[in-house]
């Protein structure tokens, strides 16, 4: 062990102070995170701090995203243990998402952490989530993107940033996929959650080629399926994006009945405009309900991962020229459930 981490800030909420009824972005040079760990735990960890970016997480663009991914890259992997990235709870799901993509083969354990209130309010969880993360970085041999979260009530977890699904409303909450995590602290301790869904520290330990896709495009738009979704409202007439991807209900299927609220009827609408169709998540092992019957074969279909790896994935095949179908078949940090 080498006891040195660096520490890469990039703002949100662990990042900011309360001011009033108000958060916003603290403006400093000296870690208010630091401060407070070095002072409940102690100074036995060496820290580098590097700085791309200070924003409210809400707000990234791509070119954000990219000052990010070229700090990590930045970084001589040999010096440390392990990397912290500090980043804002309302975008982290599709940032971690990203970056287990497309540094899949990171030779250290780089961990996400972030905070539902700021640090200077009583009910933040940053420092734990920090702590914890330092944890299970002393913790394991292996590399790979993860992120350390404790939910309220709950002992702190440590997810695969690949399976990692949206916070719950209004609460914040994390979880991964299937409520599968890869494991938790507990008492200063990490401890694998040896759930068949997990990879094994065997395979962790293994090789990883390199994500092939790696650029970025904004060119395109996600559906949630609800009651009564009016699909007519979707209309391309002015600006035509390259894919849309619809986020089916957890049984795999959509409404294909009646005119307005019919899928089927803006798939054929789509199609005719060359934009291509993405329906997730769709489990493969699972029975097909009669209103899906011939979905898979008429769209673009992700299977065995959650709807945010797959507008990961579709995202960066668009950036890259990459072939939708083909990248998300791919499994390059254990997104695949099977």
């Amino acid at each position: 062990m080498k006891n040195r981490i660096c520490v890469i800030f990039t703002g949100g909420t662990i990042g900011s102070r309360a001011l009033g009824d108000k958060v916003d972005l603290r403006c400093e040079d000296k870690s208010f995170l630091l401060e407070l760990y070095t002072s409940r735990y102690g100074n036995t960890v060496e820290f580098d701090e590097l700085r791309p970016l200070n924003i409210l997480s809400e707000n990234v663009q791509p070119s954000d995203l990219e000052k990010m991914a070229d700090c990590v890259r930045s970084v001589n992997l040999e010096d440390y243990d392990g990397i912290i990235i500090t980043h804002g709870t309302d975008t982290l799901c599709f940032t971690a998402n990203l970056f287990s993509q497309i540094f899949c083969d990171i030779k250290i354990p780089l961990v996400f952490v972030s905070a539902l209130y700021p640090l200077d309010d009583k009910r933040s969880k940053g420092v734990e989530n920090f702590a914890n993360a330092i944890t299970f970085i002393e913790s394991v041999d292996f590399g790979g993107v993860f992120v350390s979260f404790e939910n309220h009530g709950e002992s702190c977890k440590i997810h695969l940033a690949s399976r990692l699904i949206a916070a719950t409303q209004i609460s914040g909450e994390y979880n991964s996929i299937l409520n599968v995590h890869f494991g938790e602290v507990v008492d200063g301790s990490f401890i694998y959650n040896a759930n068949p869904l997990n990879p094994t520290f065997s395979q962790l330990r293994q090789k990883r080629s390199p994500c092939a896709a790696k650029q970025l495009c904004m060119d395109m738009v996600t559906i949630q399926a609800h009651s009564l979704l009016n699909f007519d409202f979707y209309r391309f007439t002015e600006v035509k994006p390259k894919a849309v991807m619809v986020q089916l209900y957890h049984s795999g299927t959509v409404c294909t009945e009646g005119k307005e609220a019919n899928f089927k009827n803006f798939l054929k609408y789509c199609k005719n405009l060359g934009i291509e169709v993405v329906i997730a998540p769709v489990d493969s092992h699972a029975r097909t309900y009669g209103s899906a019957v011939g979905l898979t074969e008429a769209c673009i279909t992700a299977y065995d991962i959650s709807f945010e790896m797959a507008t990961v994935k579709v995202l960066l095949a668009l950036g890259s020229g990459k072939s939708i179908e083909e990248e998300l078949a791919t499994n390059n940090f254990f997104e695949k459930l099977h």
